[in-house]
Parts: C-alpha cells; sequence; structure tokens
C-alpha cells in the first residue's frame, strides 16, 4: 500500500486533503473554537504549524463541507456557512523600514479587496482600509466577518537588533490593529497568531474581550504533533523505529498540557532516512539570543532551573528583552512544571528536547569561544569522559582556551569572572548530548556540573585564581548524593588562571567506597 505523502512546507489544507497528503485532524479544536468565542490569540513558536491551522479556520468558513468529509468537525454537527473572510499574513516581505512595512500592508490590503470585491479609495490610511474592508464585507454579503492574522508581530521581531525601527513599526501595528476592537458588531470571528505578545501592541491592551490561548490547556496541541499522533497516523512512516529515542529527541514543547513535537522535525526525520539532525534549529541560528547572551554575561548553568511568573510570560517590549522570555517565546525554552503561587502563576523551564539542547548550546559554546570549528574540541571531550582520562579532558579545554581570540577579552572583564568558564565548560558538555546538571543541589550546597555517563558520574567543580576545587569538593562530600546509583564516582576540581585565561590544573580522583 502506497503511503500517503509528507505535507513538508505545505499550509493550505485544501492542497493536504485533496492532494493524499497526511494529515493530523485538527478540526476538534478549531469547531471547539469557534463555538466557544470569538477573539482568539494563540502565541507558538517558528515552524509550528500556525499557517495551517489558520488555513483550517479559514477553510471552515468558506463554507466548503464535503472537503471535510471523514474529519472530526464534519461528522460532529457543525454548520457549514460561508462568511467574507479578511487574511493577513506577515510570513512573508520585507520590514526593514517604515517604508518598505508600508508596502506590505498595501499589498496585503489590495489582496482582500480584490478577493473580496470592494475598493478602498486611495487617498484612505491602511487603517482606514481595513476599516472600510470589515464595513463594507458584512454590507455586501450580509454576513459577519472573519478576520485571520498570522505572524502578527512578525514586522517588529524583524527588527529586534534595530529597536528604533522596531518601535515604529509596533506604533503602525497599534494603530492598525486598533481598527479591530471598534468593528465588533461586523465581526463573528477573530484569530491572531504570532511568537510574541507585545505588551504595546493595541491588540491586547484594547480588545478587551480577547482569549489568550496561548497557555490553555484545552489547546495544548493545537499546533505540533502528540506522541499519539506520531506513534499511530505515523506508524507506517516510522515503521521500526525507536519512538523513545524520536521522543527524547524531538517532543517535548509544553503549554501546560500533553507534550508535541515541532512538525518540521517529525517530517523532515522521516524524510531523511530517519537521520537524527536538528532539522527545525538549522532554520535559523538564533544570533541575537547569542548576542544576548554573551551582553548580559549569562550563567549557563541557570537554563536547568529557571522560574518565572506570568508577568515575564505575558508580555514582550523592545526597550526591555528579557533573556529567558525570549528563549521561551522562541521555543529554546518550554514549561516543565506550573504551580500556583500567593500571588500568582510560577513556571518552571527548561530545555525541551535532545535536538535543542545540543544544538543550542553548541551556538554558544561556539559563540562564546569564537572557535571556527569546533568538532574536534567535542570528540576529544567525549572521548576523554567515556575512558575517564581526565588528562585528555584538561589538554582539550586548555586548548580550546588558547584558541580563544585575544581581542574577545579586550576591554571584556567576563573572563575574570569564574562564570564565564563555568558557562563555556556547560555548553561544550551539553552539546555532547550528555545527561549534566549544573548547580546540582545537595545537602551541603551545589555542585557546579554534575554529568550522568551511562557507565559513571563524574562532579565538577570550578574555581578562580588559586582556590582548591578538589578539596572542596572532598569537604563538602558531594558525592554522596550519588551513592545510590552504585556507579563509579569520579571527582574532578578545575582551575583557572584569569591572568593566563586559561587552566591552570585539572584534579581528579575516584571516589573509594566502603
Amino acid at each position: 500500500m502506497k503511503l500517503k505523502k509528507l505535507p513538508i512546507g505545505i499550509s493550505t489544507l485544501q492542497d493536504i486533503l485533496q492532494e493524499d497528503y497526511l494529515y493530523i485532524d485538527k478540526t476538534a479544536l478549531a469547531q471547539k473554537l469557534i463555538e466557544d468565542g470569538r477573539y482568539y490569540f494563540l502565541s507558538r513558536p517558528r515552524r509550528f504549524g500556525k499557517s495551517l491551522f489558520l488555513d483550517t479556520l479559514r477553510t471552515i468558513f468558506d463554507g466548503n463541507k464535503e472537503l471535510f468529509k471523514g474529519l472530526h468537525i464534519y461528522e460532529n454537527g457543525y454548520e457549514f456557512v460561508k462568511h467574507p473572510i479578511i487574511r493577513i499574513s506577515f510570513n512573508s516581505g520585507d520590514f526593514s523600514s517604515k517604508e518598505a512595512f508600508h508596502q506590505r500592508i498595501y499589498q496585503i490590503l489590495d489582496f482582500n479587496q480584490r478577493a473580496l470585491k470592494i475598493a478602498c479609495p486611495k487617498e484612505f490610511t491602511s487603517s482606514g482600509c481595513f476599516e472600510r474592508l470589515i464595513e463594507e464585507a458584512y454590507l455586501k454579503y450580509n454576513k459577519k466577518v472573519v478576520i485571520l492574522v498570522d505572524e502578527y508581530d512578525k514586522p517588529i521581531l524583524d527588527n529586534i537588533e534595530n529597536p528604533e525601527v522596531a518601535r515604529v513599526i509596533q506604533e503602525e501595528l497599534k494603530n492598525f490593529y486598533s481598527v479591530i476592537k471598534g468593528a465588533d458588531e461586523f465581526l463573528k470571528f477573530v484569530f491572531i497568531t504570532g511568537v510574541s505578545k507585545f505588551s504595546k501592541v493595541s491588540l491586547f491592551s484594547g480588545l478587551n474581550n480577547i482569549q489568550d490561548i496561548t497557555l490553555n490547556p484545552n489547546y495544548a496541541t493545537i499546533c505540533g504533533y502528540r506522541q499519539e499522533d506520531v506513534e499511530t497516523v505515523f506508524a507506517k512512516h516510522l515503521k521500526g523505529q525507536d519512538f523513545a529515542k524520536i521522543q527524547k529527541w524531538y517532543n517535548g514543547y509544553k503549554f501546560l498540557g500533553e507534550g508535541v513535537y515541532n512538525p518540521f522535525d517529525i517530517l523532515l526525520f522521516i524524510s531523511n532516512n530517519f537521520t537524527y539532525r536538528n532539522y527545525w534549529f538549522s532554520t535559523a541560528t538564533p544570533t541575537f539570543l547569542l548576542k544576548l547572551i554573551e551582553k548580559n554575561n549569562y550563567f549557563l548553568p541557570n537554563l536547568e532551573n529557571i522560574i518565572k511568573d506570568d508577568k515575564m510570560l505575558d508580555s514582550f517590549d523592545v526597550d526591555y528583552i528579557e533573556l529567558e522570555t525570549l528563549m521561551w517565546q522562541t521555543g529554546y525554552l518550554t514549561i516543565i512544571e506550573s504551580y500556583e503561587n500567593f500571588d500568582g502563576m510560577e513556571y518552571l523551564l527548561s530545555i525541551p528536547n535532545q535536538e535543542v539542547k545540543i544544538s543550542l548550546l553548541g551556538s554558544i559554546a561556539d559563540f562564546m569561544s569564537k572557535v571556527q570549528n569546533s568538532k574536534p574540541v567535542r570528540n576529544n571531550l567525549l572521548k576523554a569522559l567515556n575512558s575517564h582520562d581526565f588528562t585528555l579532558f584538561e589538554n582539550t579545554f586548555k586548548s580550546l582556551f588558547a584558541s580563544i581570540p585575544y581581542n574577545l577579552f579586550t576591554n571584556n572583564k567576563m573572563y575574570e569572572y569564574e562564570g564565564y568558564y563555568a558557562s563555556l565548560f556547560y555548553a561544550y558538555l551539553k552539546a555532547l548530548g550528555l545527561e549534566i546538571v549544573g548547580e546540582d543541589v545537595t545537602n551541603r550546597g551545589r555542585i557546579d556540573l554534575t554529568i550522568k555517563m551511562p557507565n559513571s558520574i563524574i562532579i565538577i567543580e570550578f574555581k578562580v585564581d588559586g582556590s582548591h576545587a578538589l578539596a572542596q569538593i572532598k569537604e563538602k562530600k558531594y558525592h554522596e548524593k550519588y551513592l545510590d546509583s552504585k556507579l563509579p564516582i569520579y571527582l574532578v576540581g578545575v582551575s583557572f588562571d584569569t591572568k593566563e585565561r586559561n587552566i591552570s590544573l585539572v584534579e581528579s580522583e575516584k571516589v573509594v567506597i566502603k
């Protein structure tokens, strides 16, 4: 039996259904949204299936009932009624200036004028034309209007490294979206997607009745593939594959509900003959994120245990970008746990899966060290840890630090701090895909790094300028936490010399268990 085609890069529902592409049915969630409310906002990272879900809504409101035969919405009593639809997509276009942004807005409005057979006077502003389209569509077709907005925030995000332009475009978008809040009597349904929730866009300050379903457990799987989908709908495509390994590599994105896969990963994993690669991550290296980490001298082991509240996750501001907010909204962190505190909800964030762990930390390590080719470094580190060859471990890191360009340290005092070296160590080791715990809590203090190898436990402590790292590990008996593991335990003390900008001493000792 011929397998269904994989919908790689296809976000038009009609094409998927009519041309025999594989489809994960999301129409139950679409029907619930339509029947339960009117105004919705959804934030998800890039390449997560937002555009396809938006097109699913468009196709439903286009009234083509027979197209949905066999899907949930067809079988569960939904009354298909055709409505006029206004589609706004910022998925593509040049947003590098106010003028370029206006040109893209003009193109979007022109498309909708032609589709609805409604013309705006040439002297109208973009906001005025948007308002005219809503009112005239309602009068012309005698049906309330549907508005679907894809990647509403992309014009701002594309200029995140140019705050002046970002602020101008943010203000332009504020005026444009403010039209929606005054058009309630003409509107049937509004669905808006994006990556970030900008606090200073009228969308959220003006539309008081908009439902943000980003962290609504009922819609946690609105985009992405569930584990059940992978093991059933994709069963024939993934015949003979290790589902546990696939899950470890690509699942793990959570929005206060069941975890999901980024569809892009699964589709390309199958298409590339089940080769484990960083498919999603490689579509866009997070350069701005890397620069922000370097600028803030961020202590990377803190990525293991980030706790934030609703305020951090709920808004984004061009003039104040918090690293953890950016990482969560762009998909490099996800919510592992949530709990209610006396003043609201708090969330525990962590890296979602093996793909992001290896790719993100590898990119950070290379960016921090400015090393052109880090593959030999990683190969030697993995070899050293597997064989407990701490001389090779020392020599590899010495060579790494010696290769860091001198001008990296000019007028930059980050090399004087223990955190810089600990972060670089952490990044390179985490990029190996090993199970590593940063700031590992014990009853006597915190271990800088614990590496859980298949055949051993390796405890590492960092010190700067003359401190005795190994002595501290032994004095605080950090190894006692792992006595029940029944694995050999190795203690490794790493000392740095800030004048030499390199490792001065690596001491190691195997714990003798009595």
